[in-house]
């Protein structure tokens, strides 16, 4: 019996491993400081740093503290409060709630577009 290989030529494979995964470094970075919390039933108090807060799950309460650029949330029954939020608050979802101190963001609800009750208002300091 003679082994011949398709086409006569060896075929070699090259198995490539991304350098982060090699030195234990994370393969992705948040763009331009944002914060993002996902995961269900989480309580956390996060510095906004002049960046967006995405938060991304069920059930998360995000106390935000400084400035934010922009708040983005998706998903159902989260809530954030936030200082300040200067350009947007875009919601995502039911049953979600963004209360802000200061700033005049644009309040974008696609959830109440559909038909979903969702609270985005200022509230006293």
């Amino acid at each position: 019996m003679k082994w011949t290989s398709p086409g006569g030529a060896f075929v070699a494979v090259t198995v490539v491993v991304p350098v982060g995964l090699v030195l234990g470094m994370p393969l992705a970075y948040a763009k331009n400081g944002d914060t993002h919390i996902v995961g269900q039933g989480l309580v956390q108090t996060v510095d906004c740093n002049d960046s967006t807060l995405f938060v991304n799950g069920s059930f998360n309460t995000v106390n935000a503290i400084g400035t934010c650029w922009a708040v983005t949330m998706q998903g159902s029954s989260n809530t954030v409060i936030a200082d300040t939020v200067i350009n947007d608050i875009t919601v995502y979802g039911w049953d979600q709630t963004a209360f802000f101190h200061n700033g005049e963001p644009a309040l974008i609800d696609r959830g109440r577009e559909l038909g979903m009750s969702n609270r985005l208002q200022r509230v006293p300091a």
